[in-house]
């Protein structure tokens, strides 16, 4: 289950900068000076879990595999992007692909950088950006409107969609993002929301792009980017692009060195793939045997035969029961065959909610 966060934002933000140090591949252009950027960058990035090392050193497996994160470089957007400016069009429809949007912001003075909008202003470059999905949004809702309220004449069942997207309409007219609005338990906007993919109903982390000089002491920029975020409900991380680079070209222990000078626990990357597992409400589930250890992702609240089919889809189908460990229970019992010994290795059906960090073995028979 690949997770696909696209990082957006105006032009000479540092979307590239940061998407080549993130993912520790030099392979999307940087450069000073718009749309340097034009088909979307897209980069596999493996998951940082310590889990996976205390796993690893009982079972011993010829193999590690970590849990990845799919990031997509999308090309600066800029005013009038909603009606084409600036290929605003083809960026707009690889943003729809995505399903979190990491939203990179400005937050640094550099006089040898270019603003695309002058001067430094975080807020203003978010509601640019936010205005043109909104406005992006507000055009497919309309034209999806029109053409259903067509078939509804006919078919009495879509009436009710078309009057829940005429409310969901007046919600977007006024500028709100669709991720603001209430829906209920089948509420017929479900549908449409589940069709349409739009722009503004995908979860958002605010990325504050600051200088090495603010690592320490956070500027006046970072904190009104903390403030909107903490406004609008939506997580929100600081990250230094520059940095970051430096960092890719580093070994672990010469990465781990320079975190440590500036009082760090971890990198950006680590943060940022933190965060999107966080906003997309997403969990990891192991396999541990002498072959390998793996870190599975789902989507927490998933049962047992839905979480077992992001191995395979025949062990969903043909699911029977799945043995499950807690991971500090493995860890305390120093393995499978202590957990079992213990009687803490337990059995569990098709009802069973799988937790983050369970080691679990499916049974299944097709």
């Amino acid at each position: 289950m690949a997770l696909g966060v696209g990082i957006v934002g105006l032009p000479n933000v540092g979307k590239s900068t940061l998407f080549n140090a993130l993912t520790r591949a030099q392979n999307a252009e940087s450069a000073n000076y718009p749309f340097c950027t034009i088909e979307p960058n897209k980069a596999s990035v493996p998951m940082s879990d310590p889990r996976l090392n205390q796993l690893a050193a009982i079972a011993n497996p010829e193999k590690v595999i970590k849990a990845t994160v799919d990031f997509i470089d999308i090309a600066g957007l800029v005013r009038g992007a909603s009606k084409g400016e600036g290929l605003g069009n083809k960026f707009l429809a690889n943003i729809r692909e995505v399903d979190a949007i990491l939203h990179v912001v400005r937050s640094f003075n550099d006089d040898d950088v270019v603003h695309v909008e002058g001067e430094i202003d975080p807020i203003r470059d978010i509601e640019i950006i936010e205005t043109e999905l909104v406005l992006a949004d507000l055009q497919s809702l309309e034209k999806r409107i029109e053409r259903i309220s067509k078939q509804a004449r006919v078919d009495k069942d879509l009436r009710k969609e078309v009057e829940a997207m005429e409310k969901l309409l007046v919600h977007v007219d006024a500028g709100n993002p669709i991720r603001t609005y209430v829906r209920e338990e089948n509420d017929p906007i479900l549908v449409t929301l589940k069709e349409a993919q739009f722009l503004t109903d995908k979860p958002v982390i605010y990325c504050a792009n600051i200088g090495e000089d603010d690592l320490e002491s956070p500027s006046d920029f970072v904190k009104k980017v903390e403030e909107f975020a903490a406004s609008k409900a939506c997580d929100v991380i600081v990250v230094s692009a520059k940095m970051e680079s430096e960092l890719a070209g580093l070994s672990d222990e010469e990465r781990d060195d320079f975190l440590s000078s500036y009082e760090l626990t971890e990198s950006g990357l680590d943060k940022t793939v933190h965060m999107a597992y966080h906003t997309l409400g997403l969990g990891s589930y192991f396999t541990a045997g002498p072959k390998e250890v793996r870190a599975w992702t789902f989507q927490r609240g998933w049962k047992a035969p839905k979480c077992a089919s992001v191995i395979h889809t025949d062990f969903e189908r043909g699911f029977i029961r799945a043995e499950v460990i807690s991971f500090n229970e493995y860890i305390e019992h120093n393995g499978e065959a202590g957990a079992k010994a213990a009687g803490v290795m337990r059995v569990e059906g098709k009802e069973y909610v799988v937790q983050d960090g369970d080691v679990m073995h499916f049974l299944f028979n097709v």
